[in-house]
């Protein structure tokens, strides 16, 4: 699963030492100052070499400056232009502890980037960030028509879209997403899955809801002491919509990452009729995020010595915070759940999933899911995505939102019960 609610989209000091963390989007709304006669103003951009990674930092400085992290899915992250004359710059970005300054030499802006105490050269050039390739993205609805719903749960209001094929269906899916506050595409990186698979769903006939997680986009909801169960009661409420108001006769869920372990959550106690989870979490939480951390490190090169060391310290770390989804997600065993889950049953797994390993998750669920189908599939990443490594650093760059094999799999299985 995707590493944690509260730090999928982090940057922190971690970023550099490790590339281990995400960026956080905060939104901090702040005033400029005026730019001056003959200003930056505009779009510049620039690589920031932080460790073993490298981080393509975009600032739209102007009235309302702003900082853009393409490789982390972070778009205008507001900014404070703190001053600035023809030649010179200081920007701040207080929602991430980030501070530019910068001065014109020529063509470009020679300056330092600076965050939680560590300071980085960067150099800035002009140019406005490229615009993503996704030609799996739907751009019509043929053969299906969409309408915004919504449910209640608990203090939540999720507001979600319903995609009926023409001629109507008795089928329909709930979809439910990873960790990580999502929209109702699980958009990631201009990637909508989440769309892209409802969309094949609709033209075999089969109908779909797909709601933003609480407390995101058009969903209300407190998230302070939110956890997996959480998450899963929300989805009960989705399932419990469809057969009520929706009418549906009879409803299964797709969920992806944790939203594939919340599908074995309702698959054993009797809420859906059949489940798809993909890249579902089947080992406890710590072992989870221990185990990713240190494939995750090796693919990057680090020593087995190394790469152990820290991810036992980022465990203790993270121990420490006291956010109420990542302990009960440490403390979490799916393994009731999948032994539970009496429904018909669809496990799906990429071959390079570097955040749900196969190689741990796969044996547990065939051990302890008797009757499940069970595919793994060589090449793929933890989004289905063909890929090279199967690290997260490929998924913005990768055009493929989700690889057509799995889309049928998915539709076939689903008709074929």
């Amino acid at each position: 699963m995707q590493t944690s609610k509260n730090t999928r989209k982090s940057i922190s000091a971690k970023v550099f030492s490790a590339a281990m963390s995400f960026v956080a989007v905060l939104l901090m709304f702040s005033a400029s100052p005026v730019l001056a006669q003959g200003s930056l103003e505009g779009y510049w951009h620039g690589d920031l070499e932080a460790g073993a990674t490298t981080l393509t930092i975009y600032f739209n400085i102007g009235e309302n400056t702003t900082m853009s992290v393409p490789q982390q899915s972070a778009k205008d992250i507001p900014a404070t232009l703190e001053s600035s004359s023809p030649i010179s710059l200081k920007i701040s970005v207080p929602s991430a502890g980030i501070e530019y300054t910068g001065l014109l030499v020529r063509d470009r802006i020679v300056g330092t980037f600076t965050q939680m105490g560590q300071s980085f050269p960067l150099t800035l050039e002009r140019g406005e960030p490229e615009k993503a390739i996704r030609p799996q993205n739907p751009l019509t609805h043929e053969g299906y028509t969409e309408k915004e719903v919504s449910f209640r749960s608990g203090d939540a209001l999720l507001s979600g879209t319903l995609a009926i094929p023409d001629g109507g269906s008795q089928l329909a899916v709930l979809f439910v997403s990873g960790s990580g506050q999502q929209n109702r595409d699980e958009e990631i990186f201009e990637h909508r899955p989440f769309a892209v698979i409802a969309d094949a769903l609709a033209k075999q006939g089969i109908a779909s809801l797909r709601y933003d997680d609480r407390g995101f986009g058009k969903s209300t909801g407190d998230l302070s002491e939110a956890t997996t169960m959480t998450f899963a009661h929300d989805a009960e409420e989705g399932v419990a919509w469809l057969r009520n108001e929706g009418k549906f006769s009879k409803v299964g869920i797709i969920g992806h990452s944790e939203g594939g372990t919340i599908a074995f959550i309702l698959g054993s106690e009797d809420r859906v009729d059949f489940i798809v989870s993909l890249a579902g979490m089947a080992e406890r939480g710590d072992s989870t995020l221990v185990n990713q951390l240190l494939h995750q490190l090796k693919l990057r090169g680090a020593e087995n010595k190394a790469a152990r060391d820290y991810a036992r310290a980022y465990l203790s770390e993270v121990k420490l915070q006291g956010n109420p989804w990542m302990n009960y997600f440490l403390d979490f065993d799916p393994l009731p759940y999948v032994k539970g889950t009496d429904c018909p049953a669809l496990i799906l797994n990429g071959e390079k999933d570097s955040q749900v390993l196969p190689s741990r998750n796969i044996p547990i669920i065939e051990e302890n899911l008797k009757g499940a189908t069970v595919k793994v599939y060589p090449g793929l990443n933890h989004l289905f995505q063909h890929c090279t490594t199967g690290l997260g650093d490929e998924y913005m760059a990768i055009e493929e939102t989700i690889s057509p094999e799995v889309l049928s799999d998915i539709a076939g299985w689903i008709l074929s019960l």
